[in-house]
């Protein structure tokens, strides 16, 4: 990745710009989002500076996958929520504004939160099977294997949900 302007995000880690501080660990920092879509609207990055959630190291991305069900748990205490979204988006065209991986944690209270239309459409046999083909090869380039379905290398029956 090239080197990206510094961002917000940046400027916040550094210090240079204050926030209401919710979480903070070696790899994460959470805290409130200044223009929430609802009440508890918290914001979770990496401390690593990458753009794209593809981008982060595996420590990072563990580090986020360990905290993002306690900080949800958080949120849901503190607004009286039962419901919420977790975003995250990659790229200008996915609506990615701040260049620098984060997570919004939305709470639904009322009519407040992230309204979202899903405009769903069919998949294909065959169009599944080249699809999962190509991440399979994908991930055993990436691990240093050869492709596999399941634990056993047996692929998943056709139309089988992970």
């Amino acid at each position: 990745m090239s080197e990206t302007p510094q961002t917000v995000f940046d400027k916040i880690l550094a210090g240079e710009i204050p926030c209401h501080r919710v979480y903070e660990d070696e790899h994460v920092l959470a805290f409130l989002d200044v223009g929430p879509l609802a009440v508890g609207h918290t914001l979770v990055i990496p401390k690593e500076r990458k753009a794209h959630l593809h981008e982060l190291s595996d420590e990072s991305a563990a580090a986020l996958g360990r905290v993002l069900p306690r900080l949800c748990r958080a949120v849901l205490r503190a607004t009286g929520a039962t419901d919420y979204n977790v975003l995250q988006n990659n790229g200008r065209r996915a609506s990615q504004v701040v260049m620098h991986v984060h997570f919004h944690i939305i709470p639904k209270v009322g009519h407040t939160g992230l309204g979202i239309g899903w405009p769903a459409g069919n998949l294909e046999a065959a169009t599944a099977a080249e699809l999962v083909a190509k991440m399979r090869s994908a991930l055993a380039e990436e691990e240093g294997g050869s492709p596999a379905g399941d634990k056993d290398g047996a692929p998943a029956a056709e139309g089988e949900r992970p």
